[in-house]
């Protein structure tokens, strides 16, 4: 963190001193005007309805629940403690602790969230311990209910309901022989001597707590990003798993634009936000400070270094060490997909400052159902509600590899997954059967003489079922009647499979504005693919007569003229 001098108009320079954020100086230190608080409470007006601001009630009885937690950990710690031995000096102040992160640390938790906890122990308490005889305390407690250990996750957990709450508990062990109160997890030492299943737990507290010491004013960023959150999960571009972004990677990118902006209260910053990320160069990183190395040997994100950092399309790299790109899922049309929303939300917010459109605006919820003339429905399908469950987790992982797939076709220029999923119709009302769908959308290119262009996905789909068949069967959670469905339908056929509230929204214009091919046929898998392994003796995959598409004769949309935006901002921007 740096120190800025500020100049006045007359070029005379001021006495006062301004801290310096990020990696860059500042593109404006200007400071809210009266137009710019009214908008920011126009803005919180906006919000409200939407639940994204928790009741002081609901927020005083996550703090009753969290330290009962912590006072459960203490205990548990203390009986570990003298099970072991250790002298009753240490004993007593062994400590342990329960620290928070993720939404509720940052502070923009919506009504209902869960909440994600770390519990921290001395150097004496295993992780087995944690997943046997603390479990074990928690199932005693009349307030907990599902309770259930993921010991073998890449981040192992414990997840539980405690009095109506949902939480989330990793664990990690410090090479330390007692917990301190004032234990500030950002400190690059503890790390020393830890197993990587520690590191990877303290992992979330370290970033999140990175983050709030790396902005210029807490409640202003927490105001924008609760704001961009409800945006960006209202046009459907919020999940990690899918290719698009994660909590995390929102709250970085709004950081940076706070750290532009030191400043600016909520209502420039969310308009600032836009006008960053529209212009941003990716694959440009974006870095909320200089990444330090402590000598610890653990992989960190370095394109130098590292080859596969260099393919990474929309890199944003956690400032806590080891640094990590938190967006590794981004996909070609992930990416595309966002900045086409970036730069919708610029437009929007251009005419909000103009007084030409109201913040509800920007929150409407776009039809992704009516964005696109051709989709693809993907199906899971299950006997049992809790087969359901794992299937769907597993399938959902694994949908970018059937993304980047489509999107190696050389007919297809954006494959678009809407990271919301679907109850499915049944195939036979007598049958017992739990199905899931997910729907994406395509953009096939603009070709010469595409007057009967023949497009087929059956490879595409086919190779992407085998990969997910095959995991399933290699982690034994394979079971029969488990079943993927794949099929392309038209923008007219949808209203089979979805329902009509979802469908009958104000038509959208098209996302890319650009004219389409003719395709006269679009091949794919249609009916249920179950694996070769199981399937010997019927037929494994089934391929339907070529399914019949529209025709595309949609005609290049005019594009409006920019809003005026200062050109040396746009340089900043650029220059970053």
């Amino acid at each position: 963190m740096k120190e800025t001098k500020l100049i006045d108009t007359t070029g005379s320079q001021t006495q006062q001193l301004q801290k310096h954020y990020g990696i860059t100086s500042p593109i404006s230190l200007a400071a809210p005007k009266e137009f710019d608080c009214m908008l920011t409470q126009k803005l919180i007006e906006t919000l409200k309805p939407y639940g994204v601001f928790e009741e002081e009630e609901e927020l005083q009885r996550r703090i009753l629940i969290l330290g009962k937690l912590n006072n459960l950990v203490k205990e548990w710690i203390r009986e570990i403690s003298e099970s072991k031995n250790l002298p009753q000096s240490v004993i007593e102040n062994v400590g342990g602790k329960i620290f928070t992160f993720g939404s509720y640390r940052l502070g923009v938790h919506t009504k209902g969230a869960d909440i994600d906890a770390l519990c921290v122990a001395p150097r004496h308490v295993e992780r087995s311990d944690f997943f046997t005889s603390f479990y074990e305390k928690l199932k005693q407690q009349e307030e907990v209910k599902d309770l259930r250990a993921v010991e073998e996750a890449f981040v192992p957990v414990i997840k539980l309901c405690f009095d109506g709450i949902e939480i989330d508990i990793l664990f990690a062990r410090l090479a330390l022989q007692t917990i301190p109160e004032d234990l500030d997890l950002r400190d690059d030492s503890l790390l020393k001597n830890l197993d990587i299943r520690c590191i990877r737990s303290l992992n979330g507290c370290r970033v999140t707590d990175e983050i709030l010491h790396l902005v210029p004013n807490i409640d202003n960023f927490r105001l924008t990003l609760r704001a961009i959150k409800l945006w960006a999960k209202r046009h459907n571009i919020y999940s990690n798993i899918l290719g698009f972004l994660g909590g995390v990677s929102w709250a970085m990118l709004v950081a940076r634009t706070c750290q532009l902006y030191p400043n600016a209260i909520a209502s420039t910053l969310v308009h600032k936000f836009f006008l960053v990320f529209s212009k941003w160069e990716w694959p440009n990183p974006v870095l909320l400070k200089q990444p330090e190395e402590c000598n610890l040997n653990l992989p960190v994100w370095d394109p130098r270094v590292n080859p596969s950092d260099r393919y990474h399309l929309m890199p944003i790299i956690t400032p806590a060490y080891p640094q990590q790109n938190s967006t590794y899922n981004v996909s070609v049309s992930t990416r595309m997909v966002m900045v086409e929303e970036f730069k919708q939300g610029l437009a929007i917010t251009d005419e909000i400052l103009l007084s030409k459109a109201e913040w509800s605006k920007l929150f409407e919820a776009p039809n992704f159902f009516q964005k696109y003339k051709h989709y693809i429905v993907l199906l899971a399908s299950a006997p049992t509600e809790k087969q359901r469950l794992e299937w769907v987790g597993l399938v959902e992982s694994k949908i970018r590899i059937l993304v980047g797939n489509l999107e190696k076709n050389e007919f297809i220029t954006l494959a678009h997954v809407n990271p919301q999923s679907f109850p499915a119709p049944k195939e036979n009302p007598d049958k017992e059967e739990y199905r899931t769908m997910w729907v994406i959308g395509l953009v096939f290119k603009k070709t010469e003489n595409s007057e009967n262009l023949s497009v087929d996905l059956t490879y595409d789909i086919q190779s992407f079922t085998d990969t997910v068949y095959r995991q399933a069967i290699n982690s034994k959670m394979f079971e029969m009647d488990m079943k993927i469905a794949a099929r392309h339908v038209k923008r007219k056929q949808l209203h089979q499979l979805l329902p009509n509230h979802v469908l009958q929204k104000k038509k959208k214009v098209n996302l890319t504005n650009m004219r389409t091919p003719t395709i006269s046929r679009v091949v794919s898998s249609a009916h249920p693919i179950n694996p070769s392994p199981r399937t010997s003796g019927n037929v494994a995959t089934k391929t339907p007569s070529p399914v019949t598409a529209v025709k595309r004769t949609s005609s290049p949309h005019k594009e409006e003229s920019p809003k005026k935006i200062k050109i040396e901002e746009v340089f900043e921007i650029l220059s970053l």
